[in-house]
């Protein structure tokens, strides 16, 4: 026991001197009387929560996609290939020709509230504590993009009884999550004199950045119009039901960009070493995209995107500066 005691306090007589001189308070230059000039510079670490709001315009995405329709002359009424051949009473029907899904508009953009979160890590800059740069990890959470019809506008029809005919046609359904995760690299001004920031004070600032975005879509798409139905190659992303019509797959896929990330709000010192936070983060998204996928997980369609993609992060943190 007296042995393991002396061992101990040799170990503690190394380690004592080394953590005296190591100035974990502070970073600077050594002076002669042996103390450290601080120049200001600090260690940063921060955690952050709130809340987001995304925005983007939906386009549509189909590609060349032609389904097949139907009509009573005598009443006008228009129908989908997949409705027409599970009709009982259609006989007075005539072909009306093919349209080009592509043509049609989104019904709705994407406008989704979601949660937020984050954290980051950086340094103050030496003699220039105004100055901060982080390396920063924000998550938005899973939101939703449910809209019936999807697609819907005035379709012009080739090869029919009709040449040039024009109908109003609506198309697919959709059930669709979206959630993404932003590696941005910032750097922030702090708006305050001197090498420390006061305590006690709210102290503005404002950042700007880019970085890495990785948006995960999930694709729930149905056919209560049939109009997709009548398309042969679309059957390998899904299975037909007795009535002649898909049943989609659940699909899921990435999209990677370049993110674009500008910031500001006000931080207060409860201590010289603690801050509250409260500030705003938007982020640019060039696109994000929704597609469908067969079984194997060897093909992809995409279905639509969402362009020009906004998240407007509030959030509420804790800065750590030592």
């Amino acid at each position: 026991m007296k042995n393991r005691f002396l061992y101990i306090l040799s170990i503690l007589a190394c380690i004592l001197p080394v953590a005296a001189n190591a100035n974990w308070q502070y970073s600077g230059n050594y002076i002669r009387d042996g103390s450290y000039a601080d120049d200001g510079s600090r260690f940063v670490i921060s955690a952050r929560g709130g809340a987001s709001m995304g925005f983007g315009a939906i386009k549509n995405d189909v590609g060349s996609l032609t389904p097949n329709y139907y009509y009573n002359p005598t009443t006008g009424q228009v129908i989908s290939e997949a409705y027409y051949k599970n009709c009982t009473d259609c006989g007075d029907f005539e072909y009306l020709g093919y349209g080009d899904l592509s043509t049609l508009a989104a019904t709705e953009d994407y406008r989704e509230f979601a949660f937020a979160a984050g954290a980051s890590i950086g340094w103050t800059i030496p003699n220039r504590p105004q100055w901060r740069v982080e390396i920063g990890w924000d998550h938005i959470t899973e939101s939703e993009y449910n809209v019936s019809p999807l697609f819907e506008g005035d379709l012009t029809l080739t090869g029919g009884a009709i040449e040039g005919a024009v109908v109003h046609v609506e198309s697919g359904a959709v059930h669709s999550n979206i959630s993404t995760d932003i590696i941005s690299a910032m750097a922030f001004y702090d708006f305050f004199d001197g090498l420390y920031k006061p305590t006690r004070t709210m102290i503005p600032y404002i950042g700007f950045g880019f970085g890495y975005a990785d948006s995960k879509t999930t694709l729930n798409l149905v056919d209560p119009y049939g109009d997709l139905s009548s398309d042969a190659d679309l059957q390998n992303f899904g299975e037909r039901d007795p009535y002649g019509v898909i049943q989609f797959n659940r699909s899921e896929k990435n999209t990677s960009n370049v993110a674009g990330v500008i910031a500001a709000g006000v931080s207060y010192g409860v201590t010289e070493n603690l801050f509250f936070d409260f500030g705003a983060r938007v982020a640019y998204i060039p696109k994000v995209k929704w597609a469908l996928k067969n079984d194997a997980g060897t093909r992809t369609r995409d279905w639509f995107s969402a362009e020009n993609m906004i998240y407007a992060n509030i959030m509420l943190g804790l800065r750590f500066e030592f």
